[in-house]
């Protein structure tokens, strides 16, 4: 029954539907996970770099629709500006995807082997254990990516007012060090981790929970030879899968919630002309609401959301497929 722990001969049988940290060929891991992940971004990149342009921009572009403001950026600049800042972001990212994906597997490992015995379901000790890696990943993470989020959001914003001119990453970094040193490096960094920790461990946590349920429902839990074949694994993934509606409709619930914040950081980021000293949160605010009132924090809102959609319903089923290519050879 759910409400029981289980046994070693379950957790023997539930081993074969879970890849664990011990079971992965490291090298292979991180290099498969390096390329999918990488082609995941270029398909979403177009979405991130309208959203800021209309963040950022005092006005034409911040009054526009994404889908009009997409077609001025290819009219303006062709298929090199909607991907400004995509080369830096992808090679960039190659040492973060190592360390996000690292902390994920070990953070995970780490808290099913400290719940192991404790009287609790199965299924919520593992919702837990993805729970707890996701938040975990997430603040290690942003250590490494809030600054190149920086750099890459100021390459996507070349030639709107308000922002300085630069001609590549290495001269962004040199002119945030110059002029705030490492802590220019760093903003918008409380707000991201805010914002995305809590979200990543309960979208973990339960698409966790659940696909360990359908496992168990399938028989998995209790019959230590009975292996899963191929198609059982697509069919239990896709089925785990149609939380991913759900997560959609969440997605636009929490597109409402944090845009607002979403659009802050982004000034933040990218803005230096907010009057004397160092920007601030509450700089930034004020600037936002003298330019465009309360409507002003939905700027780009349409692009994040396809951007926050897409990415939230297809990277669990590319993490899947990297961990399934990842295993050790017998």
């Amino acid at each position: 029954m759910e409400n029981e722990t289980a046994t070693a001969p379950q957790l023997a049988a539930l081993a074969d539907t879970d890849i664990n940290w011990d079971r992965l060929d490291k090298a292979r891991f991180h290099i498969i996970g390096a390329i999918l992940f990488t082609v995941q971004s270029a398909l979403i990149h177009p979405t991130a770099v309208v959203k800021t342009r209309m963040q950022v921009a005092g006005s034409g572009l911040s009054q526009m629709n994404g889908l009009s403001v997409f077609r001025h950026i290819l009219k303006s600049d062709g298929t090199p500006g909607i991907y400004r800042g995509f080369g830096t972001s992808a090679v960039g990212s190659l040492p973060g995807r190592v360390l996000a994906l690292t902390s994920l597997e070990l953070s995970k490992d780490m808290m099913l082997k400290y719940t192991q015995g404790l009287n609790m379901p199965e299924a919520t000790r593992v919702g837990v254990a993805n729970g707890f890696a996701g938040m975990v990943s997430n603040l290690v993470s942003c250590v490494y990516f809030v600054p190149l989020d920086v750099v890459c959001q100021r390459l996507m914003v070349q030639g709107i007012p308000g922002s300085k001119p630069c001609t590549g990453p290495f001269d962004v970094i040199r002119k945030v060090l110059k002029a705030e040193g490492v802590r220019g490096m760093y903003r918008g960094f409380g707000l991201t981790a805010v914002t995305q920790s809590p979200a990543q461990a309960l979208w973990l946590g339960a698409y966790g929970a659940a696909q360990h349920m359908i496992w168990r429902n399938l028989g998995y839990g209790d019959n230590v030879d009975k292996k899963p074949s191929h198609m059982e694994m697509v069919a239990v993934q896709a089925t785990a899968g149609l939380q991913e509606t759900l997560d959609l409709f969440a997605g636009a619930c929490s597109s409402v919630i944090t845009t607002p914040i979403d659009t802050i950081k982004t000034r933040l980021q990218v803005i230096d002309d907010y009057g004397v000293g160092r920007p601030s949160v509450l700089k930034t605010t004020k600037a936002l609401l003298r330019e465009d009132g309360w409507k002003g924090f939905y700027r780009g809102f349409g692009p994040r959301f396809l951007n926050m959609s897409f990415y939230g319903t297809t990277m669990i089923v590319t993490y899947e497929i990297i961990k399934r290519l990842s295993v050790k050879q017998a």
